[in-house]
């Protein structure tokens, strides 16, 4: 089954490239490897404003999460020319979960979008990963992920 497939049968739409909030750009290639800048989670296209531990649980975190590997997606289709069947691995996951001291199922939160990668690209999905807390996020986002692909 394709990628695109795949995306179908999950009812999954990939959104456009997100314009930079700042001075960088969405991805960077270097031979086979691809390396996607960090995307915050968004609802309803605004920033998912939420800490961990004070006002949004793991649960809604995990949805968050895949929200951005949705996003993540589609940053990656462009880097791939288009083609996401040009992925060979996705090879690891950089998750920041905006969270209090006490808070600490981050890994739980990324799960949400690690889940979904495997889902969607099979074993090519599986990845190293890490998840970390952090006390703030740009624009107050809940979740940020950035992603390293390597490409055929």
């Amino acid at each position: 089954m394709s990628v695109y497939d795949k995306l179908t049968e999950l009812n999954i739409t990939l959104p456009p490239v997100s314009v930079p909030a700042a001075a960088y750009v969405p991805y960077v290639q270097t031979g086979n490897l691809v390396f996607l800048s960090g995307h915050i989670a968004r609802k309803d296209g605004k920033p998912w404003a939420a800490q961990f531990g004070r006002d949004i649980g793991t649960d809604e975190g995990k949805a968050a999460a895949r929200a951005v590997a949705i996003d993540l997606m589609g940053t990656l289709q462009a880097a791939c020319g288009g083609d996401l069947n040009r992925v060979k691995r996705i090879v690891k996951v950089m998750s920041l979960v905006n969270s209090t001291g006490d808070f600490t199922e981050q890994h739980l939160v990324t799960n949400g979008a690690s889940e979904l990668f495997g889902q969607v690209f099979g074993d090519k999905g599986v990845h190293a990963r890490s998840a970390f807390g952090v006390a703030q996020i740009p624009m107050g986002a809940c979740v940020e992920i950035e992603l390293i692909a390597e490409l055929v």
